[in-house]
């Protein structure tokens, strides 16, 4: 989500993606226009050897070590602004069903930073309800144009200064580089900042499955992330980065979502939902299109988001002040609905070990 930091005691403010881009999105779409397709020629079914002893991405496939493929079935969680509420949080999370958990962390130039010994307690929390951990840099949200935002590169730097939390937890930790990282200006930046972050955590030794959101506040609308994806992937020394879209107001009609999914999963391309919602200030999103297209194609998904949303989108809490014996509308649909997280998650095999 595109966020503002929270003052006093109030919690984090969303903000709605700017109304004038998206007008001009729905406007200048070519629908289901077949564009050109990124290819994968070559780099399909391949990663690196250190990484295949944990989560790694094969023939377009998010597996695990095992060989299993692992499809995300989860929830965001604002650790960084909620820290005190983070082990209720997981352990909540974790009865309702799901079996991945994304939680936001800050490197510090935004927001308070989470330093090593917070991230090796989130890690270590996961792992006590056998969830596996997505761990993202939030600060990066809307670089380019939103005030204060940090560069893909500065959030690199605090996936090297934070390791050792993450040594040894290939099995059980997705590093995502960096939340929604561009806005709508300069979006095309996306590829290279995305390459270059990419190649620096795989030099510094950290050889975890890595996701990279996507541009346009990770709604991808000028589909700059679909169509370099490949070059992204071919980029990565380990062959071992997983792509995130964010659908909100932008994947507003089935036959959008579809057609977004669809062209990854025919390039062998890996993809996961990092975040949707069941409405939004931008857009009415078509949460039924997104839950069923994910669940028929073996796409993962991670709804936005627990608990604690506020500036006007309150609505997109799926736990009523943090109880989960109080979920919301939104909160039923995503855990009990159809293709919800309840009747489609399966329990990560590392924890079967």
């Amino acid at each position: 989500m595109r966020t503002t930091a929270p003052t006093g005691a109030t919690a984090p403010r969303v903000v709605a993606v700017v109304f004038a881009a998206i007008a001009a999105l729905l406007l200048s779409l070519p629908s289901l226009a077949p564009p050109a397709r990124a290819t994968t020629a070559g780099i399909q079914a391949t990663h690196g050897l250190r990484a295949a002893g944990g989560l790694h991405v094969a023939d377009g496939k998010l597996v695990e070590g095992s060989g299993s493929a692992f499809v995300m079935r989860g929830v965001n969680h604002a650790h960084t602004w909620y820290a005190t509420r983070t082990t209720q949080a997981l352990a909540d999370i974790k009865a309702l069903g799901a079996n991945t958990v994304r939680v936001v962390l800050s490197t510090g130039d935004r927001w308070a930073k989470n330093d090593t010994a917070d991230v090796a307690n989130v890690v270590a929390q996961c792992k006590r309800n056998r969830l596996i951990c997505v761990l993202e840099a939030h600060d990066t949200t809307g670089y380019g144009e939103q005030g204060g935002a940090i560069a893909l590169s500065r959030a690199a730097d605090y996936w090297i200064g934070v390791r050792s939390a993450l040594a040894g937890q290939e099995g059980y930790v997705v590093v995502n580089l960096g939340n929604e990282p561009y806005g709508n200006t300069n979006a095309a930046a996306w590829t290279a900042g995305t390459k270059a972050a990419v190649q620096k955590l795989r030099s510094a030794g950290i050889h975890h499955a890595l996701m990279a959101d996507a541009p346009n506040w990770g709604q991808d609308w000028g589909f700059t992330m679909r169509d370099n994806a490949a070059s992204v992937l071919a980029a990565d020394p380990d062959r071992n980065t997983v792509f995130s879209v964010h659908m909100y107001g932008v994947f507003d009609t089935a036959a959008e979502v579809k057609d977004y999914l669809t062209r990854f999963v025919n390039a062998k391309l890996p993809l996961v939902i990092g975040e949707f919602g069941h409405n939004h200030s931008d857009g009415n999103p078509d949460e039924d299109a997104i839950m069923a297209n994910a669940q028929t194609l073996g796409i993962g998904y991670l709804g936005w988001s627990w608990s604690g949303n506020s500036g006007g989108v309150e609505y997109l809490d799926m736990a009523t002040g943090f109880n989960a014996a109080s979920l919301t509308s939104w909160g039923r649909r995503i855990f009990k609905g159809a293709n919800g997280i309840g009747s489609t998650s399966g329990e990560a095999t590392v924890y079967h070990s």
